[in-house]
């Protein structure tokens, strides 16, 4: 099982566990969209990816250079199936929920005990700011 690109380590392994084959992907290279000039509209550095099994499509045109958005949208194919077969397990969805969980407000009693120790630790520093009199530094 050899894609046309050579992958970095996680991919093939990724896409053998999901079943992705090489004979099961159309490959199209297109001309790009947006800005970039005379450029742009005369070479076909846009890659698309179809995975005809489970109808995922991917589009690139990150880079300037064919191979490079070639090597990107087979990645991002293999993420894409690997999220629409694994769902919530899938590690695109894991850094997602955990960027969301950290981001998320604290609840009142996080917060109560957040402010608690908070408070300790003041209570702490006035006691150890005057001894007998004399300022330690």
């Amino acid at each position: 099982m050899e894609f046309p690109v050579k992958l970095p380590p996680p991919f093939p392994e990724k896409a053998l566990e999901l079943q992705i084959f090489p004979q099961d992907i159309t490959e199209q290279f297109v001309r790009g969209t947006g800005s970039g000039g005379q450029k742009m509209n005369k070479t076909s550095s846009c890659v698309v990816l179809r995975h005809v099994l489970s109808g995922v499509e991917v589009r690139c045109q990150k880079h300037r250079e064919q191979s490079a958005n070639r090597l990107s949208a087979y990645k991002l194919l293999i993420l894409k199936i690997e999220e629409k077969v694994k769902g919530a397990q899938s590690d695109r969805m894991k850094k997602i929920f955990k960027l969301k969980k950290q981001k998320q407000k604290r609840s009142k009693r996080a917060q109560e005990k957040v402010l608690k120790a908070k408070k300790l630790r003041g209570e702490v520093k006035v006691l150890r700011k005057s001894v007998g009199g004399q300022e330690h530094f």
